[in-house]
């Protein structure tokens, strides 16, 4: 009889690693719980290589919130930002602003407010709703091109070869703090 009120959590278990993979910052198991350890293992496979977004706007989306998520976090975090090294969290920023730039985002947003709109445009997305996900970039101090020609960037990002380095130097950066702790 046990092993049957188990039985919805094994079938739950595959819906949650793909929300996980779908967005390694958000809440989830896949970083054991620490969705800066899931973003940071993550982001050389997200964050690598831009042109796997070609077309795909939302993935884009998911994407660049791990790069806002992890240039915020490490700097923030009180179990990280004291043991990151310093030039991690200047190629995370200058990754940031490299994106921002490509995606018409103004400099001095705050990060929170990026990745709730680019959160709720990938879902809006993935619901079928182009309407929706432009409502939710519709916030011109935010997203100084507009909201169009923001979706328009994320389906087709150039390359952005200081994210693509700052996603590698996190990874071996968390391989690193995890190594000495």
């Amino acid at each position: 009889m046990r092993h049957l009120a188990r039985r919805p959590l094994l079938l739950a278990l595959p819906a949650l690693g793909a929300a996980c993979a779908a967005d390694p910052a958000a809440e989830h198991l896949f970083g054991v719980g620490d969705p800066v350890r899931g973003a940071a293992l993550n982001a050389p496979r997200l964050l690598g290589d831009t042109a796997q977004y070609a077309g795909r706007p939302a993935e884009a989306a998911r994407a660049l919130v791990q790069l806002e998520f992890l240039a915020h976090a490490l700097a923030a975090e009180p179990r990280y930002a004291p043991e990151v090294q310093p030039t991690v969290l200047f190629q995370l920023r200058a990754a940031r602003a490299e994106a921002r730039a490509a995606l018409g985002i103004a400099p001095d947003a705050p990060a929170e407010a990026v990745i709730a709109a680019l959160r709720a445009a990938a879902d809006a997305l993935d619901a079928g709703s182009p309407a929706r996900a432009e409502a939710a970039l519709d916030a011109p101090r935010i997203f100084t091109l507009g909201p169009r020609a923001t979706l328009a960037r994320l389906g087709a990002l150039p390359p952005l070869p200081r994210t693509r380095e700052a996603a590698g130097a996190v990874a071996a950066e968390l391989d690193r703090l995890e190594r000495r702790r």
